[in-house]
């Protein structure tokens, strides 16, 4: 079967693997029809991937078709011929983050693609209890599923407060969903970002109501919105650049919080006497939970999010060897790229 593989930085293969065998208990085979380009894809083919080794079978934005199940005494309403997505982290259901339910900061979790071999190739086999079936769905909004799980994981863990202003630095696709998940829980949304392209995109998506310059002043572009004496209650950076993530202390309003989406490679500083005046609460977010993909497919399905603006890019195997280095470059206008299978 056709499989991509990410050698070294700046280097994929296209090889010929053995497909995989028949699943076991508890599992499913799928055939992967669309995978999602993330950044975490972009960051490892540049090298710079946190938790990371090479060679690796990138993919973990997954929409694949069922093509065989294995014997399972306990019933998952899954049929061979359903269309899901994969809900990527392999937890291991016994450590105490698992215990409590948070899966998504399981202390040994495996993310496909990431940590382990994922989904660039033809086939792959998964265990049964983490595919959501959409046979509603078109095979490109499934692979677009995870990614929009991240933002709606990271709007429900700030709790919003329905009318508080609320900013999004970075309106890359990460970035993009959290302020669709954002806006559907309330806040007054206002993005953020240095790229034309992408602050004309802000400024057409719904649920966005304010869009600002980040090359200019930002404190004043805020304080316009907002009010002379007042800055978003809640900021959300999903750049993964340190730099971004160091400024965006300043942006957030007294007793405010900070959630870092967006990960990088390093450490981050900031201004403690600062920090302790605005009383400020710093929280990362991480993957998501079967919690998040149930409620993404269903704004999918009732069409209260529109994605479809957001896939510019498609590409085969073939073709993805020769396209995937200017995907990494934003003056190329990729949004989100789609490898199809």
């Amino acid at each position: 079967m056709k499989t991509l593989i990410l050698n070294e930085p700046g280097h994929f293969s296209l090889t010929e693997t053995a497909p995989p065998p028949a699943p076991g208990a508890g599992e499913a085979q799928v055939a992967i029809r669309r995978v999602g380009i993330c950044g975490t894809d972009l960051h490892a083919y540049a090298g710079r991937q946190p938790f990371f080794a090479y060679p690796r079978i990138l993919g973990h934005e997954l929409g694949a078709e069922i093509v065989a199940l294995g014997p399972d005494e306990n019933p998952h309403g899954l049929a061979v011929g359903d269309r899901v997505c994969i809900r990527p982290y392999l937890n291991c259901g016994k450590c105490g983050a698992c215990r409590r339910g948070t899966t998504n900061c399981c202390s040994t979790l495996q993310v496909l693609g990431v940590h382990t071999d994922g989904g660039m190739r033809e086939r792959i086999n998964v265990p049964i209890k983490l595919l959501h079936r959409a046979n509603n769905l078109p095979f490109d909004q499934l692979a677009i599923v995870e990614m929009l799980c991240i933002g709606a994981h990271a709007s429900r863990r700030a709790g919003i407060v329905p009318g508080e202003f609320a900013l999004v630095i970075g309106a890359g696709p990460i970035g993009l969903g959290t302020t669709q998940f954002a806006a559907l829980d309330g806040a007054r949304v206002i993005a953020m970002d240095v790229a034309d392209s992408r602050l004309e995109q802000a400024s057409e998506q719904p649920g966005i109501e304010f869009v600002i310059d980040g090359r200019g002043d930002v404190a004043a572009q805020l304080h316009a919105i907002t009010g002379a004496d007042d800055l978003p209650t809640t900021i959300f950076d999903a750049t993964g650049n340190a730099a971004s993530m160091k400024n965006s202390f300043g942006y957030v309003a007294q007793g405010g919080q900070l959630v870092f989406v967006g990960l990088v490679q390093g450490e981050i500083s900031f201004n403690d006497p600062e920090f302790h005046r605005r009383e400020t609460t710093l929280k990362s977010t991480r993957n998501a939970t079967a919690q998040d993909f149930d409620r993404v497919l269903t704004a999918l399905a009732e069409k209260t999010i529109h994605v479809d603006p957001w896939i510019t890019h498609h590409a085969s195997p073939e073709e993805m060897l020769g396209q995937f280095e200017s995907w990494t470059r934003p003056e190329t206008g990729v949004v989100k790229a789609m490898l199809d299978f």
